[in-house]
């Protein structure tokens, strides 16, 4: 039993949300939205990107204010001007991009901005020490940031929160980062701090997840509340359908595309850290063929980003070979690489994959800009460019007023649509593709994973990286395991399941006939005609 069915019948819920509308010039965020959470559940708040789920919580931590409607916490009315008022209130946010100084202590980090609680010194080691166990974060506090797994960030963050007095935690999909080990962890976690009597409001795309560990779930549409489900009822499926408004389309199984022709063939790629102490790539081998995603999972530091930018020529590597259908590009720099047919929607959108303060035609043209139909010779072809982006628009669902405003206007999901949309535009030989749906909802998710499908089946070879073991199993003819700089495991999508590639993914090893040590098999292409669900 939850805590939340032993709080007293009579007591105030936690956090109750009326009537909040919150316009920005030519769109309405929110329009009327109602959210009650009781003491001591966890609510999960579930929505299509731009539905209007972080500018909510944005106004219930305080970083915006509502343009009508009222807040209350535990039964009293309140306005808060900042963040500092919300965490007075005892409501405190994890963000999903941890704000952490790595250089710094895990005490340092949780200090700072709060000196004043307790000091700087044993008082406030102590304090953290005692907090430390109710969030299950076994580390000294003087331990530097910079050498915590990415589950003990997590836990340093949610620290932050409790340290500042938080009795009520927004969780901004906390699992995006995870394996699945450290997703059990995380919700034994959550369990344990709701029987001390904590609130949890938990967004999240991933919707196994939220029937998992949520006690209810209200779902939001284009901006305003359309209803509230019970997660020990409701399917996965059905929560998605009233988050996008209209059913969705059934999980189809296709046959291999896969052929013999070799795309992308990397060589004993090897990169070293800056001083050349060590490798942070070690000899890399890896083949990706036409008609085929090979997918590489790891925990987030071991490696994929480095890979990916080493490839794309944003890294200069050591040693090693890169070659795209035999032509070798290791000495391209990164705009000869992509004229040579590679597509590239990049892990970071806002850093690698857009220029937010630019409108969406202009944003077309970045990494185009000598290729039709955004050039012409020379000179830039805007007409062709707006042309275009019109296309892409419109094909990929990209929900803007207009080509015109700048992309910052645009949601997480379809920003990354419009970065999907150009990248596969370009007619590319080769996609890579960075955790290409990260933090984006289950409608664009669907439609950028429709798109990668019958571009895969139409030849383009795919190089995938993502956190998401479902997507890396329901896309991949192969998965790759990648640890600390090496391809340590290779796994068949077609039996693994997400707990066998989290096992290889910590350094467990093997423990499913699914994974087995890189090397001592054939991989990268499946049987002629089998079938599975990619």
């Amino acid at each position: 039993m939850s805590s939340a069915t032993s709080v007293a019948a009579d007591a105030p819920p936690a956090v109750v949300l009326s009537g909040i509308t919150k316009r920005f010039p030519g769109v309405v965020a929110n329009s009327d939205v109602h959210l009650t959470v009781r003491r001591g559940e966890v609510h999960a708040l579930c929505g299509e990107n731009g539905a209007g789920k972080s500018t909510l919580m944005k106004i219930l931590y305080g970083m915006q204010p509502p343009d009508e409607g009222t807040i209350e916490i535990n039964g009293e009315q309140v306005r808060f001007r900042n963040p500092s008022d919300a965490i007075k209130a005892g409501v405190g946010m994890v963000h999903q991009h941890f704000m952490l100084a790595d250089n710094l202590t895990v005490q340092e980090n949780v200090v700072l901005g709060a000196e004043w609680l307790h000091g700087i010194g044993q008082k406030a080691r102590r304090r953290i020490q005692d907090l430390a166990g109710q969030t299950g974060l076994n580390v000294d506090p003087g331990v530097l940031v910079e050498q915590l797994g990415v589950a003990d960030r997590q836990r340093v963050e949610i620290l932050k929160v409790l340290y500042r007095g938080a009795k009520v935690i927004i969780l901004d999909e906390p699992t995006a980062v995870l394996v699945p080990q450290e997703v059990d962890e995380l919700f034994v976690t959550v369990r344990s701090m709701q029987e001390q009597g904590f609130t949890f409001l938990f967004i999240s795309h991933k919707l196994d997840e939220v029937r998992a560990i949520a006690d209810s779930v209200t779902v939001i549409r284009r901006g305003t509340t359309v209803g509230t489900a019970d997660p020990k009822t409701v399917s996965s499926r059905q929560l998605a359908e009233m988050m996008v408004g209209s059913e969705l389309p059934s999980p189809e199984t296709r046959e291999s595309t896969v052929t013999d022709e070799v795309v992308l063939d990397v060589a004993g790629l090897t990169l070293l850290t800056p001083d050349g102490a060590r490798p942070i790539l070690d000899h890399v081998d890896l083949v990706v063929r036409s008609g085929e995603v090979v997918g590489i999972a790891g925990v987030e530091g071991n490696g994929q980003t480095e890979l990916v930018e080493t490839i794309m020529g944003m890294r200069k590597a050591a040693e090693g070979t890169v070659s795209l259908h035999g032509k070798e590009l290791t000495k391209l720099g990164t705009l000869a690489r992509r004229e040579a047919g590679i597509g590239y929607v990049p892990e970071d959108r806002h850093r690698h994959g857009l220029l937010l303060t630019q409108p969406l035609w202009f944003n077309r043209i970045l990494g185009y800009q000598t290729r039709k139909p955004t050039s012409k010779g020379m000179w830039l072809d805007t007409d062709g460019a707006r042309r275009d982006t019109e296309r892409i628009v419109a094909e990929f669902d990209v929900r803007t007023p207009g080509i015109d405003v700048p992309a910052a206007a645009l949601s997480g999901g379809n920003q990354q649509k419009l970065v999907v949309g150009r990248e596969l535009s370009g007619n590319p030989e080769l996609l890579i593709a960075s955790h290409p749906t990260r933090g984006v909802d289950v409608g664009a998710q669907a439609l950028i994973w429709e798109e990668i499908k019958q571009a895969r089946a139409r030849g383009l070879a795919v190089l995938l990286i993502s956190a998401d073991l479902d997507e890396l199993i329901g896309l991949s003819d192969t998965i790759k395991v990648m640890l600390r700089g090496r391809l340590v495991a290779d796994a068949d999508p077609a039996t693994v399941t997400p707990e066998d590639l989290g096992s290889a993914m910590t350094g467990a090893g093997a423990t499913s006939p699914a994974v087995v040590e890189a090397g001592t098999h054939e991989s990268g292409v499946r049987d002629a005609g089998q079938e599975g669900e990619n």
